[in-house]
């Protein structure tokens, strides 16, 4: 399919829709998606707008690869300014929204400006109309999808919506499609509470034509088919454990971040692990994981559906609750779980559905409720502030509070604020685990120094999906390198982070480069699309797009000071483990790493490095 070479442009203030068509020359350049979306903000929008103002934009887009038989092309990204950070916001999502998108003919959406009551847009192919949404507002995620599908007579409308966290300003809510898949972090959420937009529902029937070459992409999409059936983790792991076969090797190799990041090892993570969902529970004699699940057009299915106990206290009484939902993924897991120190199972997966049901980020939830327990038994914070007592290891208090900030009451408005916001309120910012204002997700720095440094330069804060370096240092791909030395990682962050880039650009699921390098995307992207997509290309479009964003968050007020981690993981050693007696050598790395991207001392992208991009 390549591009369907079409924008629909939202003004939520005036009320109207407008096709135009896709810059192509700009697609040449930023390829799509993650991209192409971010180009089209940089050159609409000041980037030093307040991010929940009319004047900030949100833009939806898709890849040349999403909608086509390339395995895992469901993807679409969402690109605004992010109100958590700040910085760059771009929140990648799966499910079958994306495809929906390109099929009604679509390659992006903008909205700006801010509707004067809330509304949804409702989109069939060519026909694009906003439609009030006084009846869906202060609705969740999961009743929002279910009224609009029954409202238009059609159970294969793709919706995206938010819940009442986004309509509340969380500044880390989410949007949410399928019901448990999400462009989950930076508050994209937020941006779209702000302007009244409750969901975007969307019916196409085009379906998929204008494959460059199709005999050669056919060819091309099963060779990497098979390269990805060939693969342990991409055929085996993911399909059968998900993202949650991570929790035991990461805590094995001391790498687990818990209780706030003050410990790398968690001692119940054999409780909260993949291997722990697969397992009989001891009172309804039942597994709590019941099936993987599929994305649109993916061959992996590394998807969770789990299934809560029915008498656990989180639920006991509330039956809404009893059904097959979206499981635990690794990361929410570690942010539910072993970050706050709760062992529980069903009490995380129950806090995962509040969070799937109401569209907050369980990462940066989990982290700040973190900060909340350490505040807590730290005696700054109170039974009476919080409404609970909130130790460590309390799965009560994490069951409250996620209800709390869903609903939007007392204590759960400070939850919504984030860990950096919250920290600082309470006069101990050092206690949040954040970059840019946005959370660690689960991997310690102390224990794998290439994800340190990756998470102090990516563009949208502490980001583990910019450059998975995790791959290289723990599994071994595509080559092993050791998690616990300095040496080498500069230039290993640039190339996953370039690369990435590409992955997200082209509309793939970032999971299938535990099995694909670029040379695999390569073949799809160049039998797709018109013009010249070699090796040496797409190469210069990973960086352009890197450096791109790196100059939004220069203008935006961003510093060399921002590219840095918590005084805790450059002073406070790991106690336990392979990384014990060590802290992150971040300011070591970095200057090596600035030079390799071709910026000056102080992280500002020199005049020859942008001449050479484009840029």
């Amino acid at each position: 399919m390549g591009w369907n070479r079409k924008v629909l442009r939202v003004n939520l203030t005036a009320g109207t829709c407008t096709p135009e068509p896709l810059n192509m020359a700009w697609a040449n350049d930023f390829l799509g998606s993650r991209g192409l979306g971010t180009k089209y903000l940089c050159e609409e929008i000041d980037p030093k707008v307040d991010p929940l103002s009319p004047d900030n934009k949100l833009i939806m887009a898709t890849g040349p690869l999403t909608g086509t038989m390339a395995s895992t092309g469901g993807r679409y990204t969402v690109i605004t300014k992010g109100p958590l950070t700040g910085a760059i916001a771009c929140s990648n999502s799966g499910g079958f929204f994306g495809a929906e998108m390109k099929f009604a003919g679509w390659d992006m959406i903008i909205f700006e400006g801010r509707s004067p009551k809330p509304v949804y847009l409702f989109v069939e192919n060519d026909v694009a109309e906003l439609r009030d949404a006084a009846h869906l507002w202060g609705k969740t995620t999961w009743v929002t999808e279910e009224t609009i599908k029954k409202l238009h007579q059609d159970p294969q409308i793709r919706v995206s919506s938010i819940g009442r966290s986004g309509e509340n300003g969380v500044l880390f809510s989410c949007v949410v499609n399928d019901l448990h898949r999400a462009a989950g972090r930076s508050g994209v959420g937020a941006v779209m509470g702000s302007k009244n937009l409750k969901a975007v529902a969307i019916r196409g029937t085009k379906g998929v034509s204008g494959i460059k070459d199709f005999p050669g992409f056919l060819a091309a999409t099963q060779a990497a088919k098979k390269v990805l059936a060939d693969n342990a983790v991409t055929g085996q792991g993911l399909p059968k454990y998900g993202t949650q076969v991570l929790m035991n090797v990461i805590n094995e190799i001391g790498a687990l971040p818990t209780r706030n990041h003050r410990d790398v090892q968690f001692e119940e993570a054999g409780q909260i692990s993949a291997e722990a969902m697969h397992e009989k529970r001891p009172t309804d004699g039942k597994a709590h994981l019941l099936t993987n699940a599929a994305c649109f057009g993916c061959t992996i299915a590394c998807g969770r559906i789990s299934q809560l106990d029915q008498g656990h206290f989180t639920v006991v009484n509330k039956p809404e609750y009893w059904g097959a939902s979206g499981g635990l993924e690794y990361e929410s897991a570690w942010s539910l779980g072993a970050s706050n120190g709760v062992g529980d199972l069903e009490a995380l997966q129950y806090a995962n559905m509040v969070c799937n049901e109401d569209g907050f980020d369980p990462i940066t939830f989990g982290a700040t409720v973190s900060a909340i327990m350490e505040l807590y038994e730290m005696g700054v914070l109170t039974k009476e502030q919080i409404g609970i007592e909130a130790p460590f290891g309390s799965a009560k208090a994490l069951a409250y509070l996620a209800e709390i900030t869903a609903r939007g009451e007392g204590f759960g408005k400070e939850v919504g604020l984030g860990s950096k916001r919250l920290a600082a309120k309470y006069g101990h910012p050092e206690l949040s685990m954040s970059v840019k204002g946005l959370e660690f997700p689960a991997y310690d720095g102390r224990a794998i120094q290439g994800m340190g440094l990756n998470y102090a330069t990516s563009n949208r804060g502490a980001c583990h999906v910019r450059g998975y370096t995790v791959a290289s240092e723990v599994l071994g791909i595509p080559v092993k390198t050791d998690p616990l030395v300095t040496e080498g990682k500069p230039g290993l962050v640039k190339a996953f982070q370039d690369a990435t880039t590409i992955f997200d650009s082209a509309g793939v699921c970032l999971f299938t480069s535990f099995a694909w390098t670029v040379a695999d995307v390569q073949p799809q992207l160049q039998a797709a699309c018109e013009g010249d997509w070699s090796m040496e290309k797409l190469t210069l479009v990973g960086e352009r797009i890197w450096n791109l964003e790196r100059q939004f968050n220069l203008k935006a007020g961003f510093t060399k000071k921002d590219d840095d981690l918590p005084p805790r993981l450059k002073t406070e050693a790991a106690k336990t483990g392979p990384a014990k007696g060590l802290v992150s050598g971040v300011e070591k790395m970095l200057p090596e790493y600035y030079e390799l991207r071709g910026w000056n001392a102080e992280g500002v992208p020199e005049t020859a490095t942008l001449e050479r991009l484009g840029l």
